[in-house]
């Protein structure tokens, strides 16, 4: 299913793709690099900002092209000042893009290290069994505007607080991970082309090793990402260390099991010489004993890789319970002592109901229960 906007993102755009357009319609190629010197350092909200470009062009940018294909329309904080953000794309679906700020001692709020968490899809396929994204389905995948316009918001939103940062026409982000709502790889050609627009010296100018791409666990995206020129770091959202508990919560483990998928993982971080991660959200009495613990150990050995355990947050209609802390405890203590380097995240946004996809969720649950009103 593929939405077709009005008018094309302006944020999808590259300087040949749109070079060649201005070329066509009359205009010189070289006000491309002006048009993207506002597009990202500047982060122009629209082609009236532009004011070294002819009103000629200004009102050609302004007929050919969309510069909101997100446009926020609600925002959230926890008490950990993690920030959840709704998008509203122009077909009047929602996505989220989480802010996830980590306080540096001895810096204010606004100098904490900041990792922005991005959406591909609208919705999710794949259906795991603990996530919020996928409990009304697949809609679409997001275009290549979409993704990057989402980087472009945030941007404007942290601009606010650190006007120094905007001023140098800095990305307002330090980390990016692609663990929002959809399967990423699923979306692969649209994200890559994104990526690249992050990535390059006319865009964010954002490096690839601060880039982390998260899967479920497709074996042959894995596979084609390893062949990829950037260097992007990778992280496996595993969830369960045996065929038998991944398939319980995540159905992608029948097509691609263990099996296939460790080697997979183990042929990228041979390929880039980059540490993976194992994403490993913590479900009481689902994959929380020791002896996943010890089955997930071996796996993180044979992967040189970094165990993320993430305690699982409540989703309304699901019947997951997040491990107490000490079951929480025990668990990275065991994981610790068999060699395996792993960080256990306490709250992140839990009180704003940060887990993917739950805003979304409970808007879209809002706007069908709030009829619009009747016409005159």
């Amino acid at each position: 299913m593929a939405f077709k906007p009005e008018k094309p993102s302006i944020h999808g755009e590259t300087p040949d793709s749109l070079g060649a357009r201005l070329v066509e319609a009359g205009h010189p190629r070289y006000r491309v690099a002006q048009i993207f010197e506002w597009l990202y350092p500047r982060r122009a909200g629209g082609p009236d900002a532009m004011t070294n470009l002819p009103a000629n062009l200004r009102a050609w940018l302004a007929e050919q092209y969309d510069f909101a294909a997100t446009d926020v329309t609600g925002k959230k904080t926890a008490s950990d000042v993690t920030q959840k953000v709704l998008q509203r794309l122009r077909d009047g679906s929602l996505i989220e893009t989480v802010i996830i700020r980590a306080p540096m001692e001895g810096v204010g709020q606004e100098q904490s290290r900041r990792t922005i968490c991005i959406s591909t899809q609208v919705g999710c396929a794949y259906g795991c069994k603990f996530c919020a994204s996928g409990l009304e389905g697949w809609k679409r995948d997001l275009s290549v505007g979409e993704i990057v316009s989402q980087l472009v918001q945030v941007c404007r939103i942290e601009d606010q607080a650190d006007p120094i940062r905007a001023a140098q026409g800095l990305a307002s982000f330090d980390n990016i991970v692609v663990m929002g709502m959809g399967e990423p790889l699923a979306n692969y050609d649209n994200l890559l082309a994104a990526l690249r627009i992050v990535n390059a010296a006319w865009g964010f100018g954002f490096g690839a090793r601060r880039i982390t791409i998260s899967t479920s666990g497709v074996v042959p995206k894995i596979l084609k990402l390893a062949d990829e020129e950037l260097g992007f770091r990778l992280a496996i959202s595993l969830h369960g260390a045996t065929n038998e508990v991944r398939n319980q919560i995540m159905p992608v483990n029948r097509k691609f099991p263990l099996e296939e998928l460790v080697p997979a993982a183990k042929a990228f971080a041979r390929k880039h010489g980059r540490m993976l991660t194992l994403e490993f959200i913590l479900i009481e009495d689902i994959n929380d004993s020791l002896e996943q613990a010890r089955k997930l150990a071996v796996i993180a050995r044979e992967l040189h890789a970094h165990v993320n355990l993430i305690p699982y947050n409540k989703v309304e209609g699901l019947p997951w319970v997040r491990p107490s802390l000490t079951r929480q405890d025990r668990f990275v203590k065991e994981l610790r002592a068999l060699g395996v380097t792993a960080t256990l995240r306490r709250e992140k946004g839990h009180d704003i109901d940060a887990a993917c996809g739950q805003l979304r969720l409970q808007k879209e649950k809002e706007l069908r229960s709030d009829p619009p009103p009747a016409a005159a």
